[in-house]
């Protein structure tokens, strides 16, 4: 009777332990969704990125996308994102598409501008940079390397 209390008593310890690390590593990982103001950009292509992405700017997370949907007049991507109160963003600041590497994730980078006026909550960043897949880029690559002909045979 003694050793199944003793192990009930160790189980509940490591359970607590667990529970102890899940809440650390859930605090610290900045996994949460950023909730604040809503923001928008459209873009040509956005190569994989989803709702729960990070928005960065200098590599911090500093919102989430929310919503990405297809703009049925012009085709483009409007991605929605949630951007932290504290963290307010100049007119000609830029929003681009960056991968964490080959296999990694989608997020937004955004560059910060110089301008005076911020832009208002529901707003939208007005220049945006569309995302380039490493196959567009390899492509680049091969057809600068081949002097860009076309292979017409002059």
């Amino acid at each position: 009777m003694g050793r199944n209390a003793v192990e009930t008593v160790l189980g509940a310890v490591v359970l607590v332990v667990a529970g102890m690390f899940v809440f650390f590593a859930y605090n610290t990982a900045q996994v949460k969704a950023v909730t604040g103001y809503e923001l928008s950009a459209n873009f040509f292509k956005v190569g994989g990125l989803t709702a729960g992405s990070d928005v960065r700017i200098s590599g911090i997370k500093v919102g989430s996308v929310t919503s990405s949907r297809l703009d049925p007049k012009t085709f483009d991507a409007v991605v929605a994102m949630s951007i932290a109160p504290n963290v307010r963003l100049p007119k000609d600041s830029t929003a681009g598409i960056g991968s964490e590497g080959i296999v990694g994730g989608k997020y937004v980078r955004i560059e910060p501008g110089r301008a005076k006026e911020f832009i208002e909550p529901g707003g939208r960043i007005e220049k945006t940079k569309d995302f380039r897949s490493l196959e567009d880029q390899v492509g680049e690559i091969i057809f600068l390397a081949t002097g860009g002909e076309s292979g017409s045979g002059n």
